[in-house]
Protein backbone atom coordinates (compact mmCIF):
# COMPACT_ATOMS: atom_id res chain seq x y z
CA UNK A 1 0.00 0.00 0.00
CA UNK A 2 1.39 3.36 -0.97
CA UNK A 3 0.55 6.79 0.44
CA UNK A 4 -2.29 7.47 -2.04
CA UNK A 5 -3.90 4.11 -1.28
CA UNK A 6 -3.58 4.76 2.46
CA UNK A 7 -5.27 8.14 2.05
CA UNK A 8 -8.11 6.46 0.12
CA UNK A 9 -8.51 3.84 2.85
CA UNK A 10 -8.48 6.49 5.58
CA UNK A 11 -11.14 8.52 3.75
CA UNK A 12 -13.35 5.46 3.28
CA UNK A 13 -12.97 4.34 6.89
CA UNK A 14 -13.45 7.71 8.54
CA UNK A 15 -15.96 9.45 6.32
CA UNK A 16 -13.53 12.31 5.75
CA UNK A 17 -12.77 13.68 2.32
CA UNK A 18 -9.56 12.58 0.62
CA UNK A 19 -8.16 16.10 1.10
CA UNK A 20 -8.88 16.02 4.84
CA UNK A 21 -7.43 12.51 5.10
CA UNK A 22 -4.27 13.68 3.35
CA UNK A 23 -3.97 16.61 5.78
CA UNK A 24 -4.44 14.28 8.74
CA UNK A 25 -1.83 11.81 7.47
CA UNK A 26 0.64 14.61 6.71
CA UNK A 27 0.09 16.08 10.19
CA UNK A 28 0.71 12.65 11.77
CA UNK A 29 3.90 12.16 9.77
CA UNK A 30 5.15 15.68 10.59
CA UNK A 31 4.42 15.32 14.31
CA UNK A 32 6.11 11.91 14.41
CA UNK A 33 9.16 13.23 12.54
CA UNK A 34 9.47 16.26 14.83
CA UNK A 35 9.19 14.11 17.96
CA UNK A 36 11.83 11.65 16.73
CA UNK A 37 14.17 14.51 15.75
CA UNK A 38 13.82 15.81 19.30
CA UNK A 39 14.83 12.45 20.74
CA UNK A 40 11.34 11.46 21.91
CA UNK A 41 9.54 8.16 21.38
CA UNK A 42 6.14 8.00 19.70
CA UNK A 43 3.95 5.30 21.26
CA UNK A 44 0.60 4.49 19.68
CA UNK A 45 -0.99 2.02 22.09
CA UNK A 46 -1.98 -1.18 20.30
CA UNK A 47 -0.25 -0.14 17.07
CA UNK A 48 3.41 0.26 17.95
CA UNK A 49 6.27 2.45 19.08
CA UNK A 50 8.68 4.52 17.00
CA UNK A 51 12.05 5.35 18.56
CA UNK A 52 15.51 6.55 17.56
CA UNK A 53 18.54 4.38 18.18
CA UNK A 54 22.26 5.04 17.72
CA UNK A 55 24.05 2.62 15.42
CA UNK A 56 27.78 2.55 16.10
CA UNK A 57 30.54 2.84 13.54
CA UNK A 58 31.69 -0.43 12.07
CA UNK A 59 33.83 -1.97 9.38
CA UNK A 60 32.12 -3.51 6.37
CA UNK A 61 33.14 -4.92 3.02
CA UNK A 62 32.48 -3.71 -0.48
CA UNK A 63 30.72 -6.72 -2.03
CA UNK A 64 32.19 -6.04 -5.49
CA UNK A 65 35.83 -5.71 -4.50
CA UNK A 66 35.99 -7.30 -1.06
CA UNK A 67 37.85 -4.22 0.19
CA UNK A 68 37.15 -3.15 3.78
CA UNK A 69 35.28 0.12 4.20
CA UNK A 70 34.44 2.18 7.27
CA UNK A 71 30.73 2.68 7.91
CA UNK A 72 30.15 5.77 10.10
CA UNK A 73 27.88 5.88 13.14
CA UNK A 74 24.37 7.17 12.58
CA UNK A 75 20.93 7.43 14.11
CA UNK A 76 18.25 5.06 12.84
CA UNK A 77 14.49 4.89 13.37
CA UNK A 78 13.13 1.70 14.88
CA UNK A 79 9.54 0.48 15.01
CA UNK A 80 8.27 -2.13 17.42
CA UNK A 81 4.80 -3.46 16.68
CA UNK A 82 2.25 -3.33 19.49
CA UNK A 83 0.39 -6.39 20.74
CA UNK A 84 -2.85 -5.65 18.85
CA UNK A 85 -1.04 -5.15 15.54
CA UNK A 86 1.12 -8.24 16.03
CA UNK A 87 -1.93 -10.36 16.86
CA UNK A 88 -3.89 -9.04 13.87
CA UNK A 89 -1.06 -9.89 11.47
CA UNK A 90 -0.39 -13.38 12.80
Amino acid sequence: MNKAQLIDAMAAGSGLTKADSKKALDALMDATTDALKGGDRVALIGFGTFSVSERGARTGRNPQTGKEIKIPAKKVVKFKAGADLADAVS
